[in-house]
Order: C-alpha cells, then sequence, then structure tokens
C-alpha cells in the first residue's frame, strides 16, 4: 500500500513537470512553420503573440475598410479622435463634407445655396431669381471623389430630372453659370462616364450661345435665358470683364472635343484670336474690353485678383488641356506672366512678403487680394510642367513665397482666417485696417495654393496650414446647419453672413479633401482643373 502511494507520488510529479515544461515551451520558445517572418538578411522566427497581434491589426484595418465601403461616412480607427495622419484627417474633411451637404438637403433642396443659421435657401444675384440647384450641380462631383455614394445617387437623380431653362429666371451670369453647371456637369462626366451629364452640359451651353451673338464675337456678361437676350453689366458702363469673358475655352473646348459639336470650340477661339491681334499695354491685360468691332481697352486698370484672375489661369490651362499642344496660348501665357512679374510684383519692406499689386495706368496700389493667391498654385502648376530647369525653378520659387505670403494673411488675423484682401505700407502688412476687406466668404485659393505646394513638394508644412484651416473652419465659421462665411476675421467671435456658398463643396472641401489624399487621387499629369475646381481629363 505505502509502495503503491510512493509510485502514485513519483507519477504525479512528472506529469507535473511535463505540464511546467510544456507551458513554458508554448509561451516562450519561438514558433516555426507557417509563421516565420523574413528579414531581408536572415530568416528569423518571430513570437506567436506578436503575429497574433499582427494578424488581428490587418484584420481590423480589412474590417475598417468594408465599413468605410458600406457606410457613407467611414467608421475611423480608435487613434483617429485626434485626427493626427492624414487618413484621420481626409476622413474628418469629409464628415464635414456630409454635414454641409445634409443642412443643404434637409432646409434648402433644389435652392442655389443654403441659409445655414437660418436653415432656408439663399441666391445671390449670379444665378438670376430661379431655384437652379447650384450648389447640387457645383457638389457632385466631390460628392463622388469622396465616396458619399448615396449623396452623390441623389443628386444625380436631381440632375436627370433638372430642365436649367425652364428654372432658370432673369438675368444669369455666363461666366458664372459656364464655370459651375457646365463645367460641374461636364466634370460628372469625365469621372462616371455617365452621359446624362454630358447631355446636361451641353444643353447648358447651347442655351448661353446668344450672348456670343455680338459685333466682336467677345460676349455679353449676362443672359436671360427665357428671352434669349444678353448684356452687359450695367456698372461696367457697356464693356465685358477680361476674367469672364476670358474663362470660356477651358470648358467649350472641351465640350466639344467630348461631343464633335465644333460650335463652342468656334466660340471660344473666336475670343483668343481677338485677344491675340489687340497690342497690350507694356504687355498687360486691362480688365475692360469694349464691346464694339473692332473692340477696344478700356481704363488701364490691370490686377491679379479680381476680374483678371482666371483668364491667366485658363492660358496656362488650356495648354495642358490640350496635351501641351496648344502652343499659342503657352505662349501668351508666358508672355502676360513675364509682363506682370516686371510690372506689378513688389516685396515688401518688413518681412520680404511677395505680391502682385493692383495697377492704375502707372499708380500702384500696394494690396493683394485672397481671390490672387490663386496664382501661386498657378506657378507651381507652370513649374510642374515645364521642361526647362532653371524656369521651372523660377516658377516654383514664385509659388512658394506667394503660398507663404497668402499664409501670413491668415496667420496674421484673430480667427487663423484671411481676409477677402489686404494691404503692404509703411504701417500694414498683410493685414487689412479697412473693415470692408475684413470678411471671409469661404474662400478657397490659398488652400488651393497649398494643394499644388504639397504635390510638387511633399513638404509637411503645406498639409499642416491646410488642417490649421480645418479648426478654424470648425470654430468660426460652423453654423447650426452648414458652414457659412464671417464678417471680420480680426474679430475674437466673429458674426457669420448665413450664406453657405456652392463654391464650398467644388473647391474648398475638394482642395482639402486631396491635400490629405494619395496622389493618385485626381493625378495632374491626368487631369486639370477648371476655375471652380472641377476636374477634365488632359486629353494625351
Amino acid at each position: 500500500m505505502g509502495l503503491r502511494s510512493h509510485e502514485q507520488l513519483v507519477v504525479c510529479v512528472g506529469v507535473m513537470f511535463l505540464l511546467t515544461v510544456c507551458i513554458t515551451a508554448f509561451f516562450f520558445l519561438p514558433s516555426g512553420g507557417a509563421d516565420t517572418y523574413f528579414r531581408e538578411d536572415d530568416s528569423v522566427h518571430v513570437r506567436d503573440t506578436f503575429i497574433r497581434e499582427e494578424v488581428r491589426r490587418k484584420e481590423q484595418e480589412e474590417l475598417r475598410k468594408k465599413a468605410e465601403e458600406a457606410n457613407p461616412i467611414p467608421i475611423p480607427k480608435p487613434e483617429i479622435g485626434a485626427a493626427d495622419d492624414p487618413e484621420g484627417r481626409r476622413i474628418f474633411v469629409k464628415q464635414m463634407i456630409k454635414f454641409a451637404w445634409d443642412g443643404y438637403r434637409k432646409y434648402a433642396w433644389g435652392e442655389n445655396e443654403l441659409r445655414p443659421n437660418s436653415r432656408s435657401g439663399h441666391s445671390s444675384s449670379i444665378f438670376g431669381y430661379g431655384k437652379t440647384g447650384a450648389t447640387i450641380i457645383d457638389a457632385i462631383d466631390t460628392l463622388f471623389i469622396v465616396g458619399l455614394k448615396e449623396e452623390y445617387k441623389d443628386a444625380r437623380d436631381w440632375i436627370e430630372k433638372f430642365d436649367f431653362k425652364e428654372a432658370a429666371k432673369g438675368d444669369l451670369s455666363v461666366f458664372e453659370t459656364n464655370i459651375r453647371f457646365t463645367g460641374g456637369l461636364l466634370s460628372a462626366y469625365a469621372l462616371t462616364g455617365d452621359k446624362m451629364f454630358l447631355t446636361k452640359a451641353e444643353d447648358v451651353a447651347t442655351l448661353l450661345l446668344p450672348a456670343f451673338e455680338t459685333p466682336s464675337g467677345i460676349p455679353y456678361s449676362l443672359i436671360d435665358l427665357q428671352t434669349g437676350r444678353a448684356k452687359t453689366y450695367s456698372w461696367a458702363s457697356g464693356k465685358a470683364i477680361l476674367s469672364e469673358y476670358g474663362s470660356i475655352q477651358l470648358e467649350f473646348d472641351y465640350l466639344s472635343n467630348l461631343t464633335g459639336n465644333p460650335i463652342f470650340a468656334q466660340k471660344s477661339d473666336k475670343i483668343r484670336d481677338v485677344l491675340t491681334s489687340m497690342e497690350k499695354p507694356e504687355g498687360l491685360y486691362p480688365i475692360y474690353i469694349s464691346m464694339d468691332n473692332p473692340p477696344r481697352w478700356g481704363q488701364h486698370l490691370f490686377s491679379m485678383g479680381a476680374m483678371a484672375d482666371s483668364w491667366y489661369e485658363y492660358l496656362l490651362k488650356q495648354w495642358i488641356a490640350t496635351g501641351k499642344k496648344d502652343e499659342r496660348t503657352k505662349r501668351e501665357y508666358e508672355e502676360a506672366i513675364f509682363a506682370m512679374e516686371k510690372r506689378m510684383l513688389f516685396k515688401s519692406e518688413q518681412s520680404n512678403l511677395w505680391y502682385f499689386a493692383k495697377m492704375n495706368g502707372n499708380r500702384v496700389e500696394h494690396s493683394f487680394e485672397h481671390l490672387a493667391c490663386f496664382c501661386g498654385g498657378m506657378a507651381v502648376l507652370h513649374s510642374m510642367n515645364e521642361q526647362n530647369k532653371t524656369i521651372a525653378d523660377h516658377y516654383l520659387t514664385l509659388g512658394k513665397e506667394i503660398g507663404h505670403t497668402c499664409h501670413e494673411s491668415y496667420a496674421r488675423s484673430t480667427t487663423g482666417i484671411g481676409p477677402e484682401s489686404f494691404q503692404f505700407t509703411s504701417s500694414i502688412e498683410a493685414k487689412t485696417d479697412r473693415r470692408q476687406d475684413s470678411y471671409y466668404i469661404l474662400r478657397p485659393e490659398v488652400v488651393e495654393t497649398w494643394f499644388y505646394l504639397w504635390r510638387a513638394t511633399k513638404d509637411e508644412k503645406y498639409r499642416q496650414w491646410a488642417w490649421d484651416h480645418v479648426q478654424n473652419l470648425e470654430k468660426h465659421a460652423k453654423g447650426a446647419a452648414g458652414y457659412s462665411g464671417i464678417r471680420n476675421v480680426y474679430d475674437s467671435a466673429p458674426e457669420q453672413d448665413d450664406v453657405q456658398q456652392s463654391f464650398l463643396f467644388a473647391e474648398l472641401f475638394k482642395y482639402l479633401y486631396l491635400i490629405f489624399s494619395e496622389d493618385d487621387v485626381l493625378p495632374l499629369d491626368q487631369w486639370v482643373f477648371n476655375t471652380e475646381a472641377h476636374p477634365f481629363r488632359i486629353r494625351h
């Protein structure tokens, strides 16, 4: 009996020893087989615990991707709470878009724009007084790009049933209708291949054609689609405006290329022929032109900003859009920018900030508009497409300096958001003391330049500047049902203007989303943006 007890004890101790060895081996000895990871110099074993964690992480990532595909707003990763990486910041921008769209969808569907605090529709004079759904058409390409599928479908269904001529009332801006409506519909077609958008784009452009029936071919500024009557702005003394009649070619030439209907390209080419034939005072383009045949320049006002800006932009982009085949536009762009650098480019005394001043004859006004901040991005785009390295480096430097100046206009305000216009004098630099210039209406041009600078340089500061702007928009411009402009960027608690501009979706949101995206989302060697940030395919 005692012997058997001794034997049983020995057996129990042996079993316990073997169990201890097995457990120890399971947790502390390296594993092999299918779970072996390899370095370039040697194969090394990785412990099971690390592998399990790696598998869990990958499965979580796959689950997150599937959730993003299945839901209008993706489920954020746990560590994205502070949106401290490009993916998190991109998702945050997408959520901003969703919030702004939901407010428009609920309170102003079919209207041109939203009053986010009044929770009602809004329209400005550029749209006449009809309900033409400007926000829907301006936003649809952005909705598609960011993957808001349900919202995109709602917008597409609305556009399919929309009759622009029936809805439009009163005098519409030919320029704004072209860049927002024709441009937005062309972009939606380019992105999706849905021919409904192309048909609608041609319909809108056709309605604008009576505005081109002038002695010289320079189009009128306004048109009533119900009557076909067109005219210039009353305040322009019977003259047309450079940025408006000069920003037709990108959309009209692309439309003719897609449809095979030459009438649109013919109309825009006529404008170009007229301008090519005219003598430019010291190489510069005045803002105003008469409607005579032949036309004559108006007062010698020169600007890189309002009433001139997109003319220069379209010279460069038309050359790019044609696969760099339209050499005339490239030559005229280079001549114009050279003249502007020579006569209008200045550097501030205090901090050496670069800016393009305005000119009235030979009198210089040392101010720079938010609108003009686009030219930094234009210079960078020129640099990215220029074969001559010396010229490319020159324009990249110009783009960087303009981007820096425009950032200073933001950094020196109380809200961190830049004003509509700012001055450079002996007592003030990159700021304004004019209350009428201190507002901000959700303009995109500064972020637009930072976007191009990010794509060209990969300098992280441009992403950080864009993220700073996102945070300041959330703090100062976010309203009850969307985003609003602010009346004074130098107030610590600025009053909102209660208007959510349609170009918030077309431009500002799009550039913010793209700056936190990879370069293969709308690569710049395949796409070119119109002045409303609607992307068109480059014709290679």
